[in-house]
């Protein structure tokens, strides 16, 4: 990728780094727009991507921490990008809590990213639909769920970015087997597979992998299993520290 001529160009190459599963160097250039004296609402995504990438390994009580800084620094910006910094802040917190169990304050935090879409990019309130279907998943709400991941799936479809695409593709497979059909869960998450190998989404093809292995049948499920495990060493290879070591 070329060098980057702004901040916010570097942010966006850590963002796509990141959905490569190139943890290291994404995380070289967050550090960097997290140091620089850019606006507040740049330097609050730039600590809000690190909690989602450290989030992707299993690190939600680390990311927290990124996550809290980004509200803090969010809060006191101004103009256009202080609703789009905000509400990304406030997901992430969700998300956080959510993966460290405390199910109630995520539904409190998803609730305070809502008045905020109106102004944020569309691309937040597909994160914020991607959220809520987690949320609902853990509650056990599996229509719900599958209702906030198809919506994703919907809004996502105007969005240029094509992991926004995969990742609410592999919530509507995660919803679909918590719903009881394994059988369509797993060719919805062979789908997802597909798209990650074509588009190098290396931390989404894992995660699809990790999906397969539990909803497919038996040979398929152990080959599916195998592949979790060569696409974990990779992201280990490219700097992603797992938070546990994944099975």
């Amino acid at each position: 990728m070329p060098e980057p001529a702004t901040p916010a160009q570097r942010w966006y190459r850590a963002v796509a780094l990141g959905g490569q599963g190139h943890y290291a160097a994404a995380r070289a250039d967050l550090l960097i727009v997290g140091g620089s004296r850019t606006d507040p609402a740049l330097r609050a995504l730039a600590a809000s991507t690190t909690g989602s990438l450290l989030r992707q390994l299993g690190g939600h009580a680390t990311a927290a921490g990124f996550d809290g800084r980004a509200a803090s620094i969010a809060l006191g910006a101004t103009g256009a990008g202080r609703a789009e910094a905000l509400a990304d802040a406030f997901t992430g917190l969700a998300a956080d809590a959510l993966g460290t169990g405390r199910l109630a304050l995520a539904q409190r935090l998803l609730g305070r990213v809502e008045p905020l879409l109106t102004d944020a990019p569309d691309r937040c309130v597909v994160r914020w639909h991607w959220v809520r279907a987690e949320t609902a998943l853990a509650c056990g709400a599996d229509d719900a769920a599958l209702a906030d991941a198809e919506r994703a799936v919907d809004l996502a479809a105007a969005l240029a970015s094509v992991r926004h695409q995969v990742k609410s593709a592999l919530l509507v497979a995660a919803a679909t087997a918590a719903a009881g059909d394994r059988a369509r869960s797993a060719e919805l998450a062979d789908e997802v597979d597909q798209a990650c190998r074509e588009h190098g989404l290396l931390p989404l093809r894992w995660a699809a992998a990790m999906l397969r292995a539990g909803v497919a049948e038996s040979a398929a499920a152990g080959a599916a299993a195998g592949e979790a495990a060569d696409h974990a060493a990779r992201i280990r290879d490219r700097g992603g520290v797992f938070a546990q070591a994944p099975r």
